[in-house]
This record gives structure tokens, sequence and C-alpha cells, in this order.
């Protein structure tokens, strides 16, 4: 069991760690020949160019001004400067309410632990019950300031009760002012925001099928008749996995016949070899220029025999467009609104902005999804429940008792109190966080399975499971198995009613695994961030040996987005952390408020300098953040019930219950005020934008702009008159006439023009279908 001598020296190193990050990315970031690594943003932006050193050949790669090295922490307030409005136009309203998440946890928790701190660790200290009553359970210094050291059945325990009411009050004052903020923030932002394609676009899925007319047919013809006076064009979704596949194998080869010709420029004498092996690693040796340049003429007339195949088989036409409209209003109308009688036809939501679109789910059936959803669901549930069994094992291997077992001849060094402290306060959170590095990989995985059509709700759905997986392997498994297995012996040696009391004791006492958690994780973890030391490598090596135009080096540089699916579950392991913490081991809250303030600081730099959002949803997460904190809250409210019941306050559990039930209303009320700005754009704001768009632009043809922009990036790649080939094939016709005889007599008038056509004729003869 770690002491406060132990924390203290684990402190100690991750505070140093985290000091040696900061300093080594002040130092790195001054460097010239780094700027485009630590400051992509601006370059990637056009407002950035390499900076020029006259002098020595030095100067070029080392900045030699011993001044701009006193500043090194300059930094800091520069990232704090820029107001969040700035900040949204620089970086997009996601990054801008995701920064917002690191600012709750501070004004939740910096209140919090003041009053904790002056509050619950004297009425805890001012006890002697773990050095009286309880012998036989392991305990330390920092457990005499939880819970765990007031008296069974002591009226000290009111005092827990009174701060779990203003703890859990003063969050939710905090989550609705946030709400409320970020709903008015999305809403002003979707008001004031420049035209997009998503404003006016519906994607349509489960499209019925017709032996009569291709999809693109059935689709028009719909929403002519349905919405003849907002309708204005369409683009179906085709099946082009494989031709993306081709293309991007095709780039692969490109990229490497970029390299061995600017190797052989660079030394002219000798022509590069390489074997045509799995890795180059055997195989016969051939010319690696002639053979790249083979590899893509095949892949070439491969993309286009599969280009012209995806273009003319209806087989890979799937039944599902992009429907745009001429107005915002009556692409609000359409997504918010049920197509057909039959509710599982038709169906339309609003589509996500180009750049959001996942587009190998798109030919994934509908029908499928359901089952692929369960299958998912199963399988992550046995991924949760297996992955405790290697947590718990390896974490008890990372005690001093569990190394001892396993390395007896380490024993000696072990017990260097220098050696124990490490090991007691570092090595267990180094060990989960090894255990956690491919879990948001395989969670992602798990998440396109399951056939989400944007990004963004891909990390949406990835970070839910992320976070489920540390509510039950690294909070409760860590809790519940941890104090088990410290607690063994007692549980073996006392009577049955005594185990009850035990565990309410244990319970608190696994604090000190979580405060090292936090130490390794979010000081040193956010340090590590903004050192950026991958990217670092991986943009030296790409610009000595790949690099030959300036798009090369954008490519090289852009250092990607924020990982929504991955750190916003952390954020949240920590506010659950700190909520169940609170009553019960308020020595954890300073470790929680320190995270917060790094982060927000690091993460505000990041975004300002070195993240380039690939996509915008207009903080459509917000409402999932809020109900992970309101399940924080439950969750502590259900830890202090159980607790509070094996210390003989039983009586404790109705106000305990009740206050858990004014949180549920407190999230049902967010949730009926709030929540319909993140899922539906009000019609009134569509009218408004509308209204003072075409007053602004009047002549602008929304056609034009909307026709084109959904077309799948492997069309976009080629040249003009492919894609105009792409545009023609899915839009043949202003006008298709049905070859329904049930349409006889249906007045389809076309609004595509701007302009009202003729009616169909009452019966359209077969040979004038073009």
């Amino acid at each position: 069991m770690a002491t406060l001598s132990d924390i203290g020296v684990a402190a100690g190193i991750n505070l140093l760690s985290a000091f040696v990050f900061l300093l080594a990315f002040a130092i790195l970031r001054l460097q010239p020949f780094n700027d485009r690594v630590y400051f992509p943003k601006w370059y990637l932006k056009g407002l950035r160019s390499s900076p020029s050193r006259s002098g020595t050949f030095v100067k070029k790669f080392v900045n030699l001004d011993f001044r701009s090295y006193l500043r090194f922490l300059n930094w800091m307030p520069e990232a704090l400067k820029m107001p969040e409005l700035e900040l949204i136009d620089h970086a997009g309203l996601d990054s801008a309410v995701y920064l917002r998440i690191y600012l709750i946890g501070l004004k939740i928790f910096v209140p919090i632990t003041f009053l904790a701190w002056a509050v619950l660790v004297p009425v805890n200290y001012t006890n002697k019950t773990l050095e009286l009553q309880l012998k036989n359970v392991t305990s330390s210094d920092i457990d005499k300031l939880s819970i765990s050291n007031v008296p069974d059945g002591s009226d000290r325990f009111w005092t827990h009760i009174v701060m779990a009411y203003a703890f859990t009050f003063w969050t939710c004052y905090v989550l609705l002012k946030e709400y409320e903020k970020v709903a008015n923030m999305r809403l002003q932002f979707l008001i004031s925001e420049k035209r997009r394609p998503d404003q006016f676009t519906v994607l349509v899925r489960n499209v019925p099928p017709d032996s009569d007319e291709s999809v693109s047919e059935t689709v028009e013809h719909f929403f002519l008749v349905n919405h003849p006076d907002t309708y204005l064009t369409h683009q179906v979704v085709c099946n082009a996995n494989k031709l993306a596949k081709l293309v991007k194998k095709r780039k692969s080869k490109q990229n490497w016949l970029d390299y061995y010709q600017l190797k052989y420029s660079r030394n002219n004498a000798k022509r590069p070899i390489m074997k045509t092996g799995f890795l180059g690693l055997w195989g016969e040796k051939v010319d690696a220029i002639d053979h790249h340049i083979t590899e893509i003429e095949k892949l070439s007339n491969e993309i286009a025999e599969e280009r012209e195949r995806v273009l003319k088989d209806p087989k890979s036409i799937m039944p599902a467009a992009f429907v745009s409209f001429k107005s915002r209003w009556g692409a609000a109308v359409c997504a918010q609104t049920q197509q057909s009688r039959n509710p599982t036809l038709w169906l339309t939501d609003w589509a996500p902005e180009p750049r959001d679109v996942y587009w190998k789910n798109l030919s994934i059936p509908y029908v499928s999804i359901a089952v692929r959803r369960l299958i998912m669901a199963v399988a992550f549930f046995f991924l949760t429940f297996f992955f405790m069994i290697p947590i718990a094992s390896v974490q008890a291997l990372a005690t001093i008792e569990g190394l001892e077992k396993a390395a007896p001849f380490l024993k000696a060094l072990i017990e260097i109190p220098f050696i124990k402290s490490v090991i007691q306060g570092f090595l267990p959170g180094i060990v989960l966080k090894l255990f956690l590095i491919f879990l948001p990989t395989i969670l992602m995985i798990m998440s396109k399975f399951e056939g989400f059509t944007s990004i963004s709700s891909l990390e949406r759905r990835s970070a839910t499971r992320y976070y489920l997986f540390n509510l039950v392997n690294v909070f409760l498994g860590s809790v519940i198995a941890g104090s088990a297995l410290d607690q063994l012996n007692t549980f073996i040696k006392q009577s049955a009613n005594e185990i009850p009391k035990t565990i309410g004791v244990a319970v608190p006492m696994r604090a000190t695994f979580f405060i090292t958690y936090i130490m390794v994780d979010g000081w040193a973890g956010i340090a590590a961030e903004i050192l950026m030391l991958k990217p670092l490598i991986i943009y030296h090596l790409k610009n000595t040996f790949l690099v030959k135009t300036e798009k090369d080096r954008e490519e090289a540089m852009n250092p990607g987005s924020l990982s929504f699916n991955v750190g916003e579950p952390r954020i949240q392991l920590y506010f659950l952390l700190g909520m169940v913490y609170a009553t019960v081991t308020p020595v954890l809250l300073p470790f929680i408020v320190v995270f917060f303030g790094l982060a927000y600081v690091v993460f505000r730099h990041q975004i300002i300098n070195v993240y380039n959002q690939e996509y915008e949803s207009a903080a459509a997460f917000w409402p999932d953040v809020h109900g992970r904190i309101i399940i924080a809250l439950l969750v502590s409210h259900v830890a202090l019930i159980g607790l509070l019941s094996t210390k003989h306050l039983a009586q404790a559990a109705p106000l305990l219950i009740t206050l858990a039930v004014v949180t549920i209303w407190f999230y049902r009320f967010c949730k009926a005020r709030y929540e319909p700005a993140f899922v539906r754009y009000p019609l009134q704001e569509a009218v408004m934008k509308d209204t003072l768009e075409r007053a602004r632009d009047s002549n602008f043809n929304l056609k034009p702009y909307l026709q084109n922009a959904y077309i799948h990036p492997v069309f976009k790649e080629e040249d003009d008159d492919e894609e105009e080939e792409v545009v023609k094939l899915e839009n043949e016709s202003v006008l298709v006439p049905t070859k329904r005889q049930s349409r006889r007599n249906t007045p389809v008038p076309s609004k595509m023009s701007g302009a009202s056509s003729q009616s169909l004729p009452e019966a359209v003869p077969e040979h004038s279908v073009p």
C-alpha cells in the first residue's frame, strides 16, 4: 500500500518528467527546422512561412538567440490570449467546445477542492479509527485523510452527506450554465457560419427498390412529388470501396517511385535496386524505378476499368442518396420529418459535411446495420469482461508483493526505500496505461463495422464505448478487484459479518492507485502531448527522404485533428474519479485540478497552432459529455450509499437516494430543454438565415455549388471530363419521366431549374425515356 512518502516520490518523478517534456518542447519549438512541426496549422492556412535566418549555415537550423530561451514558458500566456470567438473562427466550434470540457473541470473541482479540504479533511483526520479498530487491514497515511478513518455510526458522516449535496448542486449548476452556453454557441455558429453544402443537404437511406426505375430516377421522382417547391438536386451513393483501395495503392506506389527517383537523382552512379517479396525482404531483385513505373501503369489500367464498372453497373448504386434543397428551410423540413407511411423506408437525416462523410460505410446495406450493431454489442461485452483478467493480473504483479513473488531474486533491490517508493507510486499507473494503448484502435474498428456514415459519429460511438470500458475495467475493476486482492488475507481470517465493514474501509484505499494513475497519465502524459516526439521524428524522416514538392511537405507536416474518441473518455475518467472521491478521499482532488489546468493550457496551444480539424460537427458531441458527467455523479451517490451502509448509517440512504433521483430529474430537464438544439435545426433560424442570404447575394446559383459537393473523393481526384461524366450519370436530365403506369396521372412539376415545368403527360411512351 502506497504511503504519503511513496506518493510524494511519484509526484516528484512525474513533475520532473513533465518539466523535462515542457523544457524540451520550449527548446525544440524555437529551432527553425522544427517550425513546421510545432506550428503546422499556420502553414496550412498560408499565414506563416519558414523563418529566414541570414548568416552562418548553423543559424538556418539552430536558434542562436539565447535571449529567446529565457522566455521558454511564454507559450503559455500566448495560448490563453486568443479570445473564444476568434478561436472559433480559427479552429472551429468543435475545438472550442472541446476546450470547454477542461474548463468545466476547473469550474467544478476548484471550489469543491477548497471546500473538501476545508471541511472534510479535518473531519476525517481527527479520528483514530484505522489505528485502533482495524489494525489487521492494510492502510496508509492517505487513508487517514479519507472517510475510512471515521468511526462506525459517527455523527460526522452527516458532514459527508451535506457535502455530497453541496458538490452535486454545484456540479449541476455549472452543467446547466454550460449546456445553455454551448447550445447558444451552436445556434449562433450555425446562423453566422458561411454557406456549407450540409446546410442544404439530407442523406436519404433505404430507398425502396423499383424494377422499372433506377435509384436515381426513384429518388428524383419521390422528391419532385413530395418536396416540389424546395427540391433542387441529388447524388446517388455508389459502392466505390474497391476503386478507393486501388487509388490508395497507386498513391503508395507513387510515393515509393518519388523516393527512388529522388535517391537516384542524388547518386546517378547506381540505379536503386529492390526485392519484389514481402516488405522487400526477399524475392527477385529488380530495378526499383522501372518496377514501380510498371506497377503504377498496371494500377492505372485497373482503376480505369473499375471506374467504368462503378459508373455503369446498377449493382454498384446503393439505395441511398444525398438530396439537396434550394433552402435551409427545405432541408430542415425533410431531415426532421417522416417521409413515408412506412417508417422503415425513405429514412432521412442531416447529411454530414463533405469532409465528415465516411464513404466506405455508405455502401453498407441499411438492413444489415441492426445485425452489425448487435454483433458489436456482444463483442464489446466480451472484450470488456475478458480484458479485466489481464489488467487485474498484471496490476497484481505491479506491486511490491507481486514482484517479490514473481522475481524473488529482486527482493533486495525492491526493498530499497527509493526503489520501493517508485514501484508503489509509479508502476501500477504505467502498467494500466500500457494496457490501454491499443484499445482506442480496437473500438474504432468496431464502430466502423457498425456502419456509421460520418467520422464524427464514428468517434462519438468509439468514445462512448471507451468511456464504458473505463467505467467498468479501469474504475470498478481497479476498485473491486484491487481492494479484494489487497485485503484477501483479512477476508479469509475474519468472520463473515465483518467482511462488509472491511470492504467499506478498503474501497477508499484504492485512491492511492488512482492518484498514481492521474500523475502518470494526466501530468506526464499531457506534457508529452505538447512535445509531439512522434510527429517530430516522422516529419523529419519524410522531409529528408520523401519530400520533393511543397505539397509533399504539407502532407508530411499535417498533424491531423484532435482524437475525440481518445481524449474525451480520458477526461470523463477524471470527472468520475473526482466525483466519487470528493466525499470519500478528498486528497485526490488537487491532482485532478492540476490535470485540468495543465491540459487546458496545453490543448489550447495545440488547437491554435497544431491540430487541423478534419471535420466540423458544430459541437454535436456535447450531450454525450453532459450525460457522462451526470453518470459520474450517480456513481458517486451509489458508492457513498454502499459505503455508509457498512458504517452503520443506513438511515442516511433515503437522503442519498433522493439526491440521486434529483440528479436524474436534472438530467431529464436538461435533455428536454437543450438537447433538441443538438439534433434538430429550428425552422425559424433556417428561414432567417435563408432570408438574409438572399438579401445579400440574390444572384448566387446554388445548384452548381451543391451538384458536385457529395461526389465520392476518388472521382474528384480525376480530371474535369471524368468528373462531368459522373455528374451527368447521376443527373441525366432535368426531368426523368416515370415508367410506372401508377404515376401516369401524377403531376410532377420540375423545380430544379427554378421555373415550373409542365406536368407529365397522361401516359409516357416507353421510347421517350432517356
